[in-house]
């Protein structure tokens, strides 16, 4: 199954390890770190054009990939949940 995250971008639900509001959790340094990271060795995909909401970060055969998303966090939980019904 895969989860529709925005502008045409779906990720396999199996391969995420977590779906974040990027409101909240870019106050801390190690979200930071991490956005920083991601960017600087193009693991960061914009699935966007728009404000971004939340990120995705999914794990598929040892490779990172970091989805920044314009749906929240909150919407893409529910579509989650949607699934397991």
């Amino acid at each position: 199954m895969y989860l529709h995250i925005g502008n045409n971008y779906s990720v396999d639900i199996r391969d995420i390890v977590g779906i974040f509001d990027i409101e909240n959790t870019t106050v801390g340094k190690y979200t930071k770190k991490l956005l920083e990271r991601s960017e600087k060795n193009h693991f960061c995909v914009y699935a966007t054009y728009d404000m971004p909401k939340s990120f995705i970060i999914t794990m598929k055969n040892n490779t990172e990939t970091l989805y920044i998303s314009q749906l929240s966090a909150y919407t893409l939980r529910k579509r989650l949940d949607d699934y397991f019904k």
